[in-house]
C-alpha cells in the first residue's frame, strides 16, 4: 500500500465515519435521556433513503400510510384517556399532529406533481418520517418508560423486527440509489472528491455543531441535559420526562432520516440495510460509553477508517474487524468503571 491508496481509503473512511458519527450521537442522546438502547435507529436510515427513492419515482411511499395509522392509533389512545377522566389540556394540539397533519400531508403528496427538485423531495421525506419518532415513543416506549433497561431493550428489538418487515412490504426486496445532490468533482493531489462526499461531511459537521449549540444554548437542550443527568430532578423542576422522550425521539428520527438521504447517492440501500449501519453507529456509541458525544463522534470516525482499510486488506472480514473493536473497549471500561445499580 502506498501513500496515495492510504489517503483514498482515509477519505472514504471519513465520509462513512461522518454518518456513523451522527447515528452514534443519536444513540447516545436517546439512551442518556430515556435509557432506551434504540436498535431501530438504523431503520430510519433505510426508510429515509428508500422513501426518497420512491418519491423520485413519482410514487406515494408506504411510510406515509404508516404515519397515518400510527397517528390514528395515538389519537385513539388519547381519546380513551380523556374518556377515563384524563385532562383535556393539549388534546386539540395532539389531534392536530396525530390526525390532521398526516392527512394534510397525504393530500399534499397526491396533489403535487411527480417532478420536484431534490431539495423538495428531501423535505417531504423528512416531513413523512420524522413524526414517526415521537409517535413511536408515545405508542411503544411511554407505557413502559419506568421499566428496566432490559424491558426497554426488548421493546426496541420488537420494533426493529417490525420495521424490517414493514420495510420489505413498503419497498420490496430490490435496493435503490438516489441521484447525487451535486455532480461536482474536486481533485486534491491523488484524491478525487465528489460533491456528494462534501455534502455528507459538511452536513454532518453542521448538524453536530447545531446539536452542540442546541444543548448548550437553548432552554429545551439544557432541559434534556438535566433529564439525562437526573430524571427525577428534572421532573421536580417542571420538565416533563414524557416531553423529553418525545423531543429526543424527534431528534433521533431527524438524524437517522437525514443520514439516509445523505448516503443514498453513495451506496445502494435495501430494506434491511439500516440494521448493519446502525450497529456500526452503536459500536461508536459504546466507545463513548453511551454518555460522551465527542468521544462517540471520534469513535465513529475510527470505525469508518477501520472499515475502509479492512475492505482493502480483507473485504470478506471487514465487519469482523469493525465489531471486534468493541471487545477491547468493553474490557477497558469494565476495568476502569465501577458497577452502578440501575435504581441509583
Amino acid at each position: 500500500m502506498d501513500l496515495d491508496i492510504a489517503l483514498i481509503l482515509t477519505q472514504d473512511g471519513i465520509t462513512t465515519g461522518a454518518v456513523y458519527a451522527l447515528l452514534a450521537i443519536a444513540l447516545v442522546l436517546v439512551f442518556a435521556v430515556t435509557r432506551v438502547i434504540f436498535i431501530p435507529q438504523g431503520e430510519y436510515v433505510a426508510y429515509g433513503a428508500l422513501t426518497m427513492a420512491m418519491l423520485q419515482q413519482g410514487k406515494v411511499p408506504g411510510t406515509l400510510w404508516l404515519l397515518v395509522a400510527m397517528g390514528a392509533f395515538a389519537a385513539l389512545l388519547d381519546g380513551i384517556r380523556v374518556m377515563r377522566g384524563g385532562a383535556r389540556s393539549g388534546l386539540a394540539a395532539s389531534l392536530g399532529w396525530t390526525v390532521a397533519y398526516p392527512l394534510a400531508l397525504a393530500a399534499l403528496l397526491y396533489a403535487m406533481p411527480a417532478t420536484q427538485s431534490i431539495i423538495v423531495q428531501a423535505a417531504l421525506t423528512l416531513a413523512i418520517l420524522v413524526p414517526l419518532g415521537p409517535l413511536m415513543y408515545r405508542l411503544a416506549y411511554q407505557p413502559v418508560a419506568e421499566g428496566s433497561v432490559l424491558v426497554l431493550l426488548i421493546v426496541s428489538v420488537a420494533i426493529h423486527v417490525s420495521m424490517v418487515g414493514l420495510g420489505l412490504l413498503f419497498f420490496g426486496a430490490e435496493g435503490s440509489r438516489t441521484p447525487a445532490f451535486s455532480d461536482a468533482q474536486f481533485s486534491v493531489g491523488a484524491l478525487a472528491i465528489s460533491g456528494q462526499q462534501v455534502w455528507v461531511v459538511v452536513a454532518s459537521a453542521a448538524l453536530i455543531v447545531g446539536l452542540w449549540l442546541f444543548f448548550d444554548r437553548s432552554l429545551y437542550g439544557k432541559a434534556l441535559r438535566a433529564t439525562a443527568i437526573n430524571r427525577n430532578g428534572a421532573r421536580l423542576m417542571g420538565f416533563s420526562p414524557v416531553f423529553a422522550g418525545k423531543l429526543t425521539f424527534v431528534l433521533a428520527a431527524f438524524i437517522g432520516v437525514l443520514s439516509g438521504i445523505l448516503i443514498a447517492p453513495l451506496t445502494t440501500i435495501y430494506y434491511d440495510t439500516g440494521f448493519l449501519i446502525g450497529l456500526k453507529g452503536f459500536v461508536a456509541a459504546i466507545i463513548g460509553g453511551l454518555a460522551s458525544y465527542p468521544i462517540a463522534a471520534a469513535g465513529a470516525l475510527l470505525v469508518g477508517v477501520l472499515e475502509s482499510f479492512s475492505s482493502f486488506w480483507a473485504s470478506a472480514y471487514k465487519e469482523v474487524f469493525v465489531f471486534t473493536l468493541i471487545i477491547p473497549v468493553l474490557v477497558w471500561r469494565s476495568l476502569t468503571s465501577h458497577h452502578i445499580e440501575e435504581d441509583e
